[in-house]
């Protein structure tokens, strides 16, 4: 835990220093979870506020301090979820978009081995998007706990009070899934 159980205790009962320590603690963490769920760094900053606020309102009903770290990852993954349902009604810009001219300035300016890798990790990670955006929120959370976030199979118990063995077989129904999606981008890739 990066905080104290109590400095948990004294927020609870409206030290706005305590509150602080907290915000200052987890504030990375926080963010990194964001950032790896909604992939859009300019609003990464906005949702973590959101958390923080959730968190300041609703401290006074956490049961325990002991259960604050994954009651705090739950808050996070909660307010990605809302900001994720809200971007879904809102329309998106594709390449497809951009001008002929548009197009063209940005092939010109795509010469050096730089901008190449650049590229070639843009594409990486669009691909990893794809891929995680083909399978359910849930899957995708899960594996992002998980895999990126590093958390373990007791840490996700605590987060979603289930047994182990419950979690064994959700991480690997999603990775399967995300397996069969990985496929099918190859099939649709192999058919032009």
């Amino acid at each position: 835990m990066l905080v104290e159980f109590d400095v948990v205790r004294r927020a609870q009962q409206g030290d706005s220093a305590a509150f602080n320590d907290i915000v200052l603690a987890y504030r990375k963490r926080t963010m990194g979870t964001i950032g790896r769920l909604i992939a859009r760094t300019e609003d990464v900053e906005d949702v973590a506020q959101e958390v923080f606020l959730r968190l300041y309102f609703s401290l006074d009903q956490l049961r325990t301090p002991e259960v604050f770290e994954p009651w705090l990852y739950r808050l996070t993954v909660n307010a990605a979820y809302d900001y994720l349902r809200k971007q879904r009604r809102r329309p998106e810009f594709r390449m497809a978009d951009l001008s002929e001219q548009q197009v063209m300035m940005a092939d010109a300016v795509a010469g050096s081995k730089v901008e190449k890798d650049e590229r070639q990790q843009t594409k990486l990670r669009e691909t990893v998007n794809a891929l995680l955006g083909a399978i359910s929120e849930s899957d995708r959370v899960l594996l992002l706990m998980k895999e990126v976030e590093g958390l373990s199979l007791r840490e996700l118990e605590k987060i979603y009070r289930v047994k182990e063995n419950a979690l064994k077989v959700r991480l690997f129904r999603a990775r399967q899934r995300v397996l069969k999606a990985c496929g099918a981008a190859e099939r649709q890739n192999e058919n032009g």
